[in-house]
């Protein structure tokens, strides 16, 4: 018996000398069983759901070193990165200004500094500039910083709120700008989410549960008086809704919109008269969604009612019954419509077409409809800031994969159009160098899948090079084909990018979402593993040189797709991702889940608890190899709570049969966004990509 123990014992020893480098941390086991409709599930890290508990920080510290020191050895490569970003990105850089009343605003970089500066300029750009929100004075020495602020209707007064957390919740401020001093009205613990009212003194502010973080409540402050005996104006009792408050273009009305995924309800107030009753404009019903502005006596209403691509309604104050609506912009089978800008004389529709956004102008009286030209195959377009209705200007951005971002003044009289400010990207850049493509992969069901792609130019397709696909394909959110400085230190060493527009998304219309979704929410992520094997054969790269990236939902979808064709891909990035499907969307309690039955589905019914079943990504690890894995989180993630990433990773180091990496990251101080500061942001994209780099064999 002795004999026996020795040769273990000595077995024992050698193998771990054997066992070269950090060997990675293994979570405790302690099962939990979770039964619904019958069917028991047993979640071995259920306890990792506890943020408090000191043993959960110290496996996510351990997990930490453990990524660390894997790639440790690309520190130095790391560091060139970083220095690449600083090189290529200027350092010192203002904004373009906007005009609002007489006043210029804008906002301002400072080289060596995390966060902006906020400013305006009085009568033209040649006067003084005062300075109204110093955010690296604000952050201070905290890890973390988020700013939202609301200049007054007079100008003299900005309320702004901070959070030095992550976690959402704001403390608001008000500052006297002709003063310089802070106000003694403080309110803690909201959304950041505010309106003026017209009185100069009444600021509207909405307020999230302290547990499932909803947005529920709006609250009436007037200045002068005490927080805490504010009027509760209004309170969403529906907990598939959140609330929040805005104003109209006009400055002439004030707004509380309950909204969930397929539903919006808003209510609407005379901002001059903030001390009066908001009134429902049109009562929510099931699938009804629409948006209001205002421009003289009427309203102007984007809504999906009898329209999946939605159209423009107009109607008169006060006649809020769709029988009384006028049609301005008709519903359409092949254009979705976007957004909508009203000004003076003209009006501007954003609507897209074939998964490309057009601009259209409108002349209210006289004069021919016509449209704003885009030449690029691939590229995103958008409305940006238009505060003043009595200007011909539109202000729009144009980018693409190969073009930076530019900011355009557009004559709606003239037809003439001036480049304000294109980002200026330095250290030799020049577009080009570079490629972008629309390309088109073919689904499972034969549906056409856009894919954007950009490369440096010499590129070879004989599937030698790297490629990075990204995808995310819920809510409807459209990823549009933009531009990157970040992303050149990537294309320079021979990677190409790639973005699939996989349906969930709405980059082919409303119809594209609805194929994306609740029990047809499998297409996503067949249609990305489509858009992968399409990039393979076309020789853009090949399965040892393909590599994939999303996060949140698109974590979800990097979840799903390693598991159902792990093969495809050489490395994973998931960022923030949400693959614990069942586990949170059962619990009530967890921040976002009663606001979401709508995209994903309610598991308390059996149908979509076997659909989101057979697709979670906790719920489906199996015993066999992965793909490397890169996992991040944010331990104070208001979206995707961290316990989420780390059960999966758990699990998963737990039952995979490869010797591949995977890593776990989690930043102790900032929640779903990662790091505020640009600096921090620039080391984290520098990890990301040293990750794939060193996958991919390029050290340098």
């Amino acid at each position: 018996m002795r004999l026996t123990f020795c040769i273990f014992f000595l077995l024992s020893v050698i193998l771990i000398a054997c066992q070269s480098g950090p060997q990675p941390p293994q979570a405790n086991k302690i099962p939990k069983k979770l039964e619904a409709h019958g069917d028991v599930r047993i979640d071995d890290y259920y306890w990792l759901r506890e943020r408090e508990n000191p043993e959960v920080i110290n496996y996510l510290e351990a997990e930490n070193a453990y990524t660390e020191a894997m790639l440790a050895d690309t520190r130095g490569l790391q560091e060139t990165l970083v220095d690449e970003f600083k090189t290529r990105i200027k350092q010192d850089d203002t904004s373009v200004p906007y005009r609002l009343d007489g006043y210029f605003y804008y906002n301002r970089s400072v080289k060596g500094e995390d966060y902006k500066v906020y400013c305006r300029k009085k009568g033209s750009l040649e006067g003084a500039e005062e300075i109204l929100l110093d955010a690296n004075e604000l952050a201070g020495d905290s890890t973390f910083f988020s700013l939202r602020f609301k200049v007054s209707p007079e100008h003299d007064l900005i309320a702004y709120g901070m959070d030095k957390v992550g976690r959402r919740f704001y403390t608001v401020y008000v500052k006297d700008l002709k003063t310089g001093k802070t106000l003694p009205d403080t309110l803690p613990n909201v959304t950041g989410n505010m309106a003026w009212a017209n009185d100069n003194l009444t600021l509207f502010y909405s307020k999230q549960d302290p547990k499932t973080l909803r947005s529920f409540q709006v609250y009436r402050h007037v200045l002068g008086t005490d927080p805490s005996q504010d009027d509760l104006v209004y309170e969403e009792a529906d907990d598939t809704f959140g609330v929040y408050v805005s104003k109209t273009k006009s400055e002439k009305y004030l707004f509380i919109t309950s909204a969930q995924t397929l539903s919006t309800e808003v209510r609407y107030l005379d901002a001059g008269k903030p001390d009066g009753d908001f009134v429902v404009f049109l009562p929510r019903r099931e699938k009804l969604e629409y948006s209001i502005d205002h421009l003289k006596d009427k309203f102007y209403i984007r809504t999906n009612l009898d329209a999946p691509n939605f159209r423009l309604m107009e109607t008169r104050v006060g006649d809020s019954d769709p029988s009384l609506w006028q049609e301005k912009i008709p519903h359409r089978e092949d254009i979705f419509l976007v957004d909508f800008e009203v000004f003076a004389d003209h009006l501007v529709i954003e609507e897209r077409k074939d998964g490309l956004i057009q601009l259209q102008i409108l002349p209210w009286s006289e004069g021919e409809e016509f449209y704003i030209e885009f030449d690029e195959s691939a590229y995103r377009a958008g409305l940006s800031y238009n505060p003043e209705l009595a200007t011909n200007l539109v202000r729009y951005t144009y980018e693409s994969m190969t073009t930076p971002v530019s900011t355009y003044d557009y004559d709606m009289e003239t037809q003439e159009q001036t480049l304000l400010k294109q980002t200026e990207v330095l250290g030799g850049f020049d577009r080009d160098n570079y490629v972008t493509e629309r390309l088109w992969a073919t689904a499972e069901d034969n549906t056409k899948v856009p894919i954007s792609i950009v490369y440096a130019k010499g590129l070879e397709k004989d599937g030698s090079s790297p490629l990075l696909l990204y995808g995310y394909g819920s809510y409807g959110a459209t990823m549009e084909a933009r531009f990157s400085a970040t992303r050149i230190s990537l294309l320079d060493r021979g990677f190409a990018y790639a973005i699939a527009h996989i349906r969930g998304g709405q980059e082919l219309g409303r119809q594209w979402y609805e194929d994306g979704k609740l029990l047809k929410k499998k297409n996503t992520f067949t249609d990305f593993i489509s858009c992968g094997e399409f990039l393979v054969v076309q020789g853009y790269t090949s399965p040892d040189r393909l590599f994939a990236m999303g996060g949140s939902a698109g974590g979800l979808l990097m979840g799903a797709v390693v598991n159902m064709a792990p093969d495809l891909f050489k490395g994973v990035i998931a960022h923030v991702p949400w693959v614990d499907v069942i586990t949170t969307m059962m619990d009530p309690d967890v921040p976002l889940t009663t606001s979401e039955f709508d995209e994903w589905g309610d598991p308390h019914r059996l149908e979509y608890y076997d659909y989101m079943l057979s697709y979670s990504p906790y719920d489906q690890v199996e015993a066999k190899d992965y793909p490397s894995l890169l996992v991040t989180t944010g331990l104070q993630d208001s979206q995707v709570q961290f316990w989420e990433p780390a059960k999966w990773v758990a699990k998963l180091r737990a039952m995979k049969t490869d010797r591949n990496l995977l890593l776990l990251k989690t930043n102790m101080h900032a929640g779903h966004g990662g790091a505020s500061g640009r600096y921090g942001r620039y080391a984290e994209t520098a990890f990301d990509y040293a990750f794939l780099l060193d996958l991919a064999g390029i050290k340098q």
